[in-house]
């Protein structure tokens, strides 16, 4: 591990004009006293790195020295294309890897272009989680991580509501990190061809084969996740209401509900508009229950014709706000 820290030391300074002890300890992990026997030992085996003493002192490579040691191994190469999340490189344990590859990546840079790596870090983040919410990293997902980047099997336990825990083998092909929650997508040994969607944070345990899988040179991760997430959108609007909506509802209406898809096609094949400029649509929604949660946000701008038992809900509700407000 040394050998490795010595590297990533050489990296740092190649990179930047100077370095204090302080800086270099927290970007290896050490105490300052290590960062002091790390220069030293680099200057004994011919590594032009000089010390200036003093308050604005620090640590820098002389004579524009430069390493050929920029060869990016595997591991490093694969998640530099993960640099731009670096919240989940962090939480599937590939931070260090991630760091080690940004490093030699800009070692090997023309010096005109030093400034790229910050500059597009300054101007691009993405911040994958939805607002109001704490997201969860699931204890497991390092080690489901490992088994994704290494082609190897692994025997889960995974539990859903409302069913017995249930253990099975899985070919782990690809993660996915939707609105802060993580999700696997992966083939079961014993179900053939078909692959399925679990979420990490319903795994109780993980165990890591030995026996690799031969991956399915077909599978498109992407397009995958895609249509199953389209899919899960649409399976979840079991029932139908029909509303009246006014223009400003109508506007509204795609950001209460899951699937804005079906909702603005909703809207496009609604009837009218009436005198008022209300449009009757027939809405998909999940449930009843689930369609008064989210309507009645909209207030006077959404009225319920159907179903019969939705729409006295609504009425109930007018009139107990118009009680509240005399």
């Amino acid at each position: 591990m040394r050998a490795a820290r010595l590297i990533k030391m050489v990296l740092l300074l190649q990179a930047r004009p100077a370095m204090t002890a302080t800086e270099l300890a927290r970007e290896l992990e050490v105490s300052e006293r290590t960062v002091t026997r790390d220069a030293q030992a680099l200057a004994e085996a011919g590594v032009p790195v000089y010390a200036d003493r003093g308050r604005t002192g620090g640590y820098r490579l002389v004579g524009g020295y430069r390493t050929r040691l920029t060869g990016l191994a595997r591991s490093e190469a694969e998640v530099l294309f993960l640099s731009g999340v670096p919240g989940a490189l962090r939480e599937m344990g590939l931070e260090d890897a991630a760091s080690a590859a940004r490093l030699k990546v800009s070692a090997a840079l023309l010096p005109s272009l030093k400034d790229a790596p910050s500059a597009a870090a300054q101007r691009f983040h993405l911040d994958a989680p939805g607002w109001w919410q704490e997201p969860e990293t699931p204890e497991l997902l390092p080690a489901v991580a490992e088994a994704v980047w290494d082609d190897r099997r692994v025997r889960v336990g995974y539990r859903r509501p409302g069913r017995a825990e249930a253990e099975r083998e899985l070919e782990p092909y690809g993660l996915v990190l939707k609105a802060g929650v993580w999700y696997l997508c992966a083939r079961a040994a014993d179900e053939g061809d078909g692959f399925r969607v679990y979420r990490l944070d319903r795994f109780t345990a993980v165990a890591v084969g030995e026996d690799r899988f031969v991956r399915d040179e077909n599978f498109d991760l992407p397009r995958f996740w895609e249509a199953r997430a389209e899919e899960f959108a649409r399976s979840v609007l079991r029932e139908t209401v029909v509303v009246r909506v006014s223009p400003a509802g109508a506007a509204r209406l795609p950001y209460l509900t899951g699937d804005r898809g079906a909702v603005r096609e909703a809207v496009e094949n609604g009837a009218g508009p009436d005198e008022h400029g209300r449009l009757t649509i027939t809405l998909p929604v999940e449930s009843q229950d689930v369609a008064y949660g989210q309507l009645l946000s909209l207030g006077p701008e959404l009225e319920v014709l159907e179903p019969a038992e939705l729409r006295d809900r609504f009425a109930e509700a007018a009139r107990a706000l118009r009680q509240l407000y005399e």
